[in-house]
């Protein structure tokens, strides 16, 4: 595993947006060819986005030849609700660079058969030649995507009931409500991120800083399903101080000397 510990939020920001970019680039994606890319929700990420949107302005990276597949969405809300992962996207990303439409690739959370939705999900990754680098966060209690602890490690995409903790986060999304929220979401599994050919997980401030000890320096649990990146050939964690807050003087040491 590497692990990227820089000072804060927006260090963490640039430095894996520029490691996505640089991906891109040194793949060189063509119709024939496309980089597959994939990408989650919420507000860690956000700080990502607006970086790749700058590089792409300024004509560093392009993402015509870029397809992606979201983690997860909210099982019941419509691609046009302002809380719906689809609507997430293209206001924070899609809409600001030269991404084809019909490369984005994301859960429909009003599908009538769920299960169908889930397994033709799997079969688009695998028609595509599967995942190139995901893109990830992680949540307080460990959980990638919507795998909430004790997900199987195997696990691929499927619904999920949310834990009244996750529920209670996101409702800071839904006017601070949590009978706005959804109680179920499809989410691709542990097994489907872990089959990317590489994982990003990023993670700030203190409220991640146990989640990032686990996946670090805890054993492989599917309590915290962040530890499954352990046994990813290409993992890497990007955190700020403050989230790394709890990991051994001499972890912090070694992770920061290789990286110097």
């Amino acid at each position: 595993m590497r692990v990227i510990i820089k000072p804060d939020y927006e260090n963490v920001s640039v430095w894996a947006a520029q490691y996505i970019a640089n991906r891109i680039n040194k793949f060189a994606p063509t119709s024939d060819h496309p980089f597959v890319l994939g990408l989650p929700t919420g507000s860690t990420p956000l700080g990502v986005y607006r970086e790749l949107i700058k590089m792409y302005q300024q004509n560093k990276v392009s993402f015509a030849n870029v397809i992606t597949f979201n983690m997860d969405e909210y099982v019941g809300l419509p691609a046009d609700h302002p809380q719906s992962y689809h609507y997430f996207m293209f206001e924070n990303f899609f809409n600001h660079i030269d991404i084809k439409k019909e490369n984005i690739h994301i859960l429909n959370g009003m599908a009538k058969d769920i299960e169908k939705e889930c397994a033709d999900y799997e079969k688009s990754i695998l028609a595509c030649g599967g995942i190139e680098l995901f893109l990830g966060g992680i949540g307080e209690d460990g959980h990638i995507a919507f795998n909430e602890p004790f997900s199987s490690l195997s696990s691929r995409t499927r619904i999920k009931t949310l834990t009244s903790d996750t529920i209670k986060v996101n409702s800071r999304f839904f006017n601070n409500d949590i009978t706005q929220v959804p109680t179920t979401a499809m989410t691709v599994g542990v097994g489907t991120i872990m089959d990317a050919r590489e994982v990003m997980i990023l993670a700030n401030g203190n409220k991640k800083a146990k989640a990032v000890y686990q996946g670090i320096e805890g054993a492989i649990s599917h309590k915290w399903t962040i530890t499954a990146l352990q046994n990813h050939k290409h993992g890497i964690i990007v955190c700020d101080d403050a989230a790394a807050s709890l990991l051994a003087p001499e972890t912090i040491k070694y992770f920061k000397d290789i990286e110097r």
